[in-house]
């Protein structure tokens, strides 16, 4: 046996097999990391996570169907009535994943977006009767993680786009993107929230700032999000400031 076959034969034992398989939620996540690439694969996330939940009720595969319905409502859908119907199926996979892991970060951050975002949509007037569920998602996020920067970024955004006699606080806000930013620098999300903020309270040229590390990031927390969601907010949020002291 030739020195070159022999060493072929060794690497081939510590290689992965060309014909392993991936669990569904693998596929699933691999795929949504992607989705900036091509935002059909999200389609396909979601359809093979539903099918795995016809022979099986694991948690991991509830959130990760939760997020991708989050993302479907977000990135796919093209109407209002679209985008209410994902998230609302992102909140029912999310609530049956708490159901299961009451202690899961995941489940209860992943139900908590979906909740938030179906609220948004639907407008503050007619989503008020979600407020006491979010608040008691984020004590939960909270106490299991206090430094959770999704759900920091969650708890600043029911804080900014709140009126004053419901509970929105833009300081407040202010302190919860700055807690998100600071357990994660690169989540671009918050960062492009707090922008919103500081151009809401007539702060530009720290918007401006926040603005452009947004841009210059080079390694985001969410390379799918950064791409087709918080870079493109950013150039829209700088431009509609460039005459603004």
């Amino acid at each position: 046996m030739s020195s070159i076959l022999k060493l072929a034969l060794v690497l081939a034992a510590f290689l992965p097999h060309p014909g392993a398989a991936e669990t569904p939620v693998e596929t699933a996540k691999a795929w949504i990391a992607r989705y900036h690439e091509d935002p059909t694969l999200l389609d396909r996330a979601r359809d093979v996570l539903l099918t795995a939940l016809q022979t099986d009720r694991q948690v991991d595969t509830m959130i990760t169907l939760a997020r991708t319905y989050f993302q479907i409502g977000d990135v796919r859908a093209r109407s209002t009535d679209e985008k209410l119907a994902a998230y609302e199926r992102g909140r029912d996979i999310g609530r049956r994943a708490i159901e299961l892991a009451p202690r899961n970060e995941d489940a209860h951050l992943w139900y908590a977006a979906n909740t938030g975002r179906w609220g948004q949509t639907k407008g503050v007037v007619r989503s008020l009767f979600l407020l006491p569920t979010l608040r008691e998602e984020l004590g939960t996020i909270f106490a299991i993680n206090p430094r959770s920067a999704p759900g920091h970024d969650i708890a600043g955004t029911l804080a900014f786009e709140l009126p004053g006699v419901l509970g929105g606080d833009r300081a407040k806000a202010e302190e919860h993107y700055k807690k998100a930013l600071e357990t994660d620098p690169h989540y671009t999300l918050a960062r492009v929230d707090l922008a919103r903020l500081l151009i809401a309270t007539g702060r530009h040229a720290e918007a401006r700032r926040e603005l452009a590390r947004v841009l210059d990031e080079c390694a985001p927390t969410s390379r799918s999000d950064f791409t087709v969601k918080d870079a493109p907010r950013a150039r829209e949020l700088l431009q509609s400031i460039k005459d603004r002291r």
